[in-house]
């Protein structure tokens, strides 16, 4: 008896994801194992591949596996699922403005830095001799305030 569905192969093609993503994804359990042929190739519907693109989706918009399958339970429940929703996303919102906050404190590091390096290249006439105080400070302890 022949089963119907689409091999992994075309589905790699419909999401622009590898089959090794897409067998993570099934791993993870973002995604049920899907029937095989008697040859035991995966065969997927169009419900699978739905879902293969909501978790890329979701993973563009930031979103880590667990919080994927918080998403995939909340969007299969009846309930009062918007409200849960923006709850995940207020969170998500928050990390976000910690870890841009986080990158312009690394940002100012590193243009202090390239300014010392900058200013000993000037004053030794653009030559490469002598230890560069920027690693020097790198390497000495204590150095992680600076």
């Amino acid at each position: 008896m022949a089963r119907s569905g689409i091999q992994i192969g075309k589905v790699c093609e419909q999401t622009g994801l590898s089959a090794d993503a897409i067998r993570f994804y099934e791993k993870q359990r973002l995604l049920e194992c899907p029937p095989r042929t008697e040859g035991g190739f995966r065969l997927f519907n169009t419900q699978d591949i739905q879902r293969i693109q909501f978790i890329r989706r979701a993973q563009r918009l930031g979103f880590s596996l667990p919080e994927i399958r918080e998403l995939l339970i909340i969007e299969r429940d009846e309930g009062e699922t918007c409200s849960h929703v923006r709850e995940l996303l207020q969170a998500k919102v928050a990390q976000i403005h910690s870890k841009v906050a986080e990158l312009r404190v690394i940002e100012e590091q590193l243009t202090k830095k390239l300014r010392k390096c900058e200013r000993k290249l000037k004053a030794s006439g653009d030559s490469h001799r002598g230890r560069c105080p920027v690693l020097d400070e790198i390497g000495r302890r204590g150095s992680d305030e600076n």
